[in-house]
């Protein structure tokens, strides 16, 4: 299991009338965390993209425990749980600073050949970071 912690500071234009983060942002801080989990182990998402490969959503939950407001200090903690195939699947919780749980989710992601447009391995120099930490 792998895992990486961000940090969110929830911005103004985030939240909604009750100053609450709007519900459709949530998977945006996902994908922070998504972005910077491959980041922290010396992957850019930009570096796959340029070497033929993307990552598009095929499943994507959320389940909202307690809302996040405006100016909190989030902690995401994203997670890999298993190594990955055709598809990669984290993990994720937000809590707030008082180290209360707000929201739980999950994504499942499929890597594509972009010359292809066809489902594809994950990429060796991936599995080669990762295979090691489990």
């Amino acid at each position: 299991m792998l895992t990486q912690n961000l940090q969110i500071r929830v911005r103004y234009g985030e939240t909604d009338q009750m100053s609450y983060v709007y519900y459709g942002n949530y998977a945006q801080y996902f994908e922070m965390g998504r972005v910077e989990w491959l980041r922290n182990l010396g992957v850019s998402y930009k570096s796959m993209e340029d070497g033929g490969i993307m990552l598009p959503v095929l499943d994507l939950n959320i389940k909202y425990l307690k809302p996040a407001k405006y100016d909190d200090l989030l902690t995401l903690k994203t997670t890999l749980k298993k190594i990955p195939s055709v598809k990669i699947e984290f993990d994720f919780e937000i809590y707030n600073e008082e180290n209360e749980l707000l929201t739980q989710g999950y994504t499942k992601l499929v890597f594509i050949d972009m010359k292809k447009n066809k489902p594809t391995r994950c990429p060796q120099f991936l599995l080669d970071k990762i295979n090691p930490m489990f």
